[in-house]
């Protein structure tokens, strides 16, 4: 029978008729260290207004050994709360990040980057066991003339350096998915959920294009070959695979995780697969959504199992886009390298030689 009316696509939640099999993973094959996570809204839960303890049980009940709190990179206000109501309540369990205040910008003018290395080393006095790197970098921070900074903009060559020099890995994100990029029109795939949030488009007439947002970021890696980065978002291009891998190749202080990035990975397995077992030594994990068992759980059944066209949301309308993913089936010894040996070496190592 031909329906009354049109189906908003708001409302169109098909069911998949497929028969296929469901592995249940209620632990991980090793224990983790998430390298990409929060504890504040939007994206962690609200953790700094809710018992420690309760946040251990979380962690416990999902086998992460180590958590890597990057919201200290909104600002030095909330990077000194979570060192003392997080790290002190269970100093082994946490790593938090310092960032960097770009408002700071326009009164320090050329100056910045000696400015923010300063302030980074007083960080790392206090406690920060890495630097984060919001996206607002590359899309809305400007210099002191009102001019949008390039991701390898010279002048931050100090902030990058004294990294280096104080073993401590960047954490950066820049650009956005590919869609984000382009017109917000019928054919953009992602286009519920920039609707949802008209913030998160960067139409080309207002911003960079997305290719030249990376392609700085992969000048400022080069340039940097003593400072260790590790590329969110499986290194912000989790669509085109063989460019973060020529960018792994090229860069050896380069790493990435797949925080936020399963919907994308999972849509292309064999590619993704072979990506996972030629980096196996590259790649860190990272969720991405704050302590949420079930997501872990959703995290664990793409790495480890082969199950078919399976939901990486565990909303009822996927947040990223209308597709299903496929398992990796990784196999063990590449397993234990993302799940904690791989940020074992790049973060734990590192920060306990400072």
């Amino acid at each position: 029978m031909k329906p009354t009316q049109p189906l908003l696509l708001q409302d169109f939640t098909p069911r998949s008729q497929l028969v296929t099999k469901t592995t249940t993973i209620a632990k991980p094959r090793f224990p983790i260290i998430d390298a990409h996570n929060h504890l504040m809204q939007p994206f962690g839960g609200g953790w700094d207004q809710r018992p420690v303890q309760e946040l251990l049980e979380q962690l416990d009940e999902a086998q992460v050994n180590v958590y890597i709190d990057l919201d200290g990179g909104w600002g030095e206000d909330i990077f000194e709360q979570h060192l003392d109501y997080f790290k002190a309540a269970a100093p082994d369990r946490f790593l938090i990040f310092g960032g960097v205040d770009w408002s700071r910008w326009a009164d320090q003018g050329d100056a910045f980057g000696e400015w923010a290395a300063q302030r980074l080393r007083e960080q790392a006095a206090r406690g920060a066991q890495g630097l984060k790197i919001w996206k607002p970098f590359g899309l809305h921070v400007r210099d002191q003339h009102g001019r949008l900074v390039a991701v390898d903009d010279v002048r931050l060559d100090p902030l990058w350096a004294t990294a280096g020099e104080l073993g401590l890995p960047v954490m950066i994100h820049v650009a956005d998915p590919v869609a984000f990029f382009d017109p917000l029109d019928h054919t953009n795939e992602r286009y519920e959920e920039l609707h949802n949030h008209p913030d998160w488009h960067f139409p080309a007439t207002t911003f960079p294009p997305f290719i030249k947002i990376l392609t700085d970021f992969a000048h400022l890696v080069q340039r940097h070959a003593q400072t260790t980065f590790i590329g969110a978002h499986v290194g912000c291009y989790a669509e085109n695979l063989d460019w973060v891998g020529k960018m792994l190749d090229e860069c050896p202080n380069y790493y990435i995780d797949f925080s936020a990035r399963i919907a994308e990975l999972g849509r292309q397995p064999y590619s993704a697969r072979r990506f996972f077992l030629r980096y196996a030594d590259r790649i860190l994990f990272g969720l991405d959504q704050g302590p949420k068992p079930a997501a872990y759980r959703q995290y664990y059944r793409f790495l480890e199992t082969d199950d078919e066209y399976f939901d990486y949301d565990i909303t009822e309308i996927p947040a990223q886009g209308r597709w299903r993913i496929f398992g990796l089936y990784l196999p063990d010894e590449v397993l234990q390298k993302i799940y904690f040996r791989n940020a074992e070496r790049v973060l734990l190592q590192r920060t306990e030689a400072i």
